[in-house]
């Protein structure tokens, strides 16, 4: 019994995946909650490639029809947006 109960503590909180879907030049939703060790999966549905880009931080290509992802690995809030079309924004905040 003693064994069970501190394989549950010891295990880890399971990470989540986070959908974003990229649609005529919107992020959608454009500002979402996560933890470190989350997933973003951006599916872009739109006919021309787009990226999820954080100055100084990640850079993610999203090919036309296609998908890329991040995995999170610092806690805090990004403001992120596509090279290709600047007025594209999303805003994400990490807890720890």
């Amino acid at each position: 019994m003693l064994t069970l109960a501190l394989a549950l503590i010891a295990s880890p909180a399971f990470a989540a995946t986070i959908e974003i879907t990229i649609d005529r030049l919107v992020f959608s939703p454009a500002n979402i909650q996560a933890k470190v060790g989350d997933t973003i999966e951006w599916t872009n549905k739109d006919v021309i490639a787009h990226t999820a880009t954080v100055k100084g931080g990640w850079d993610v290509m999203i090919p036309a029809k296609s998908k890329g992802k991040v995995t999170l690995k610092a806690a805090g809030t990004a403001d992120y947006f596509c090279r290709f079309h600047p007025n594209m924004k999303g805003h994400v905040e990490v807890a720890p």
